[in-house]
């Protein structure tokens, strides 16, 4: 495929391969691109943004909604390309495209929604005979870099409010996943969104991820990736503003007065959907010492029944993790687990070159990558716990804050689990994993700052523009 600069679909002599988790076939390549490429994507999205601006809210309703309209007509066809370039499951690409689908749609009612209110001017002593009011406008051209776990989705939850807002976008998505987006291009320009408003670049992040960081004429920096790259981000990006949506470690406290069947077999899920390449995949769960032993039984027997491999099967329940190079960090983390004291009880055998057995393990202490950092593999583990206190504290021993649950029937713990866990959203009986993209969606500490979901972040995308008038 080729990438889209400048309004045209633009090749380059070097070129990057698009790899089949599953099998290790090459699904197709895009262009490698060049600083200048850079330069004419900026470029063309500050003309792209002198044009959208200019549009009124209901041409923006109107694209965005004719966007969704296309993508659902072509579901499917999107479901195969995301199993092929990412590895998901067949059916969880089927559940990312009704997802971003409705992301587009969300997108499309802000378009009609933003809007500014009266000042009270005369509240002050000094402001008799005053009138004042604002309004939300556009920042203008965005830089928007984009992981390979959700191509589509989380692509989308930065697009489509930009676009909604009047903001042009710059996109480069992730190298390894970048077909999607560039196939979802197509159905903008198809819906009516002026051509220079949307540059989708490829190329290597070292060079033109920091690239686009770095340029001056870009109003903001949104990114979804690792905590390590959002820290490099934030230490080049200059004057502009940024929404980061990092990494997690997501944990589950299951209390003594939970349902804990319907925990296990949520975490099952939680734990390992999409081989547990996700930013708030269940990797942590702290289990009170009454119903440890009946958690883990329920939760490995739903384990057992996970089948594992070809992601285009119907049937298969999990599929690779992204490379070879993810599959032995993950191996590597569960070792060290292992050698410091933790038991595995389930799975921890690697099947292929990116296959593995999705894998519990019990008592990981508190010191090890695996309870510390975020895994990003099909992996999970549960300590057992005494006190409702005891287990709030650990799972707050962690840099990350993204989500976290509790399963609990005492609606005191379930508050004061809320009110005391450092994370962006706590799931009372739900999943840390649990998402609707209407949500205000991100992370306290090291897990990003700014929220997602469209009602939210078409107001990181917008500036507040003041008017004052004298009627005296």
């Amino acid at each position: 495929m080729k990438m889209f600069l400048n309004g045209e679909w633009v090749d380059r002599e070097e070129r990057i391969e698009v790899i089949n988790p599953y099998n290790g076939e090459v699904v197709d390549s895009v262009p490698s691109a060049s600083p200048e490429d850079l330069e004419m994507a900026v470029k063309s999205a500050k003309e792209g943004f002198e044009e959208l601006k200019k549009l009124s809210a209901y041409d923006k309703y109107k694209i965005l909604s004719c966007a969704a309209k296309l993508l659902e007509n072509n579901s499917e066809d999107f479901a195969r390309e995301l199993v092929l370039e990412v590895g998901k499951t067949i059916k969880e690409a089927r559940g990312e495209v009704a997802r971003a689908i409705q992301t587009l749609y969300l997108s499309a009612e802000e378009a009609k929604r933003l809007k500014g209110e009266q000042v009270i001017f005369d509240a002050d002593p000094r402001g008799k005979g005053k009138f004042g009011m604002y309004i939300r406008v556009p920042i203008g051209p965005i830089g928007a870099i984009t992981p390979f776990n959700f191509p589509l989705n989380l692509a989308l939850h930065k697009l489509g409010p930009a676009f909604a807002v009047g903001n042009s976008v710059v996109h480069k998505p992730a190298s390894a996943t970048p077909l999607t987006n560039l196939k979802f291009t197509e159905i903008l320009l198809e819906s009516g969104l002026p051509r220079k408003a949307i540059n989708v670049i490829t190329g290597p992040g070292g060079t033109i991820g920091e690239g686009l960081v770095k340029h001056p004429e870009l109003k903001m920096i949104t990114f979804t990736g690792s905590r390590d790259v959002g820290l490099r981000i934030m230490d080049i990006k200059g004057y502009k503003k940024a929404l980061m949506e990092l990494g997690s470690n997501a944990p589950m406290i299951v209390t003594d007065t939970a349902d804990v069947e319907k925990a296990a077999k949520k975490a099952v899920v939680g734990a390992f959907a999409q081989a547990g390449q996700s930013c708030i995949s269940l990797q942590r769960v702290f289990v009170h010492k009454k119903v440890f032993d009946l958690f883990l039984s329920e939760l490995v027997n739903g384990v057992k029944n996970i089948k594992v491999g070809d992601p285009m099967d119907e049937e298969t329940g999990m599929g690779p993790l992204i490379n070879e190079g993810a599959l032995n960090r993950v191996k590597s983390w569960i070792d060290e687990a292992v050698e410091h004291g933790a038991e595995i009880v389930y799975g921890g055998n690697v099947l292929g070159k990116t296959l593995m057995e999705p894998t519990v393990l019990i008592n990981v202490p508190e010191d090890v990558k695996l309870f510390q950092d975020e895994v990003f593999g099909p992996v999970v583990f549960v300590n057992p716990y005494e006190n409702f206190e005891d287990a709030v504290k650990s799972a707050n021993n962690s840099k990350y804050g993204l989500n976290a649950a509790i399963f609990t029937r005492d609606l005191n713990q379930a508050i004061k689990g809320f009110l005391e866990l450092e994370f962006g959203g706590v799931l009372i009986n739900e999943l840390p994993t649990w998402r609707v993209d209407l949500m205000p969606y991100g992370g306290m500490k090291e897990s990003g700052f700014g929220r997602e979901g469209p009602e939210f972040v078409v107001k990181e995308m917008s500036e507040i523009k003041m008017m004052g008038i004298d009627l005296s």
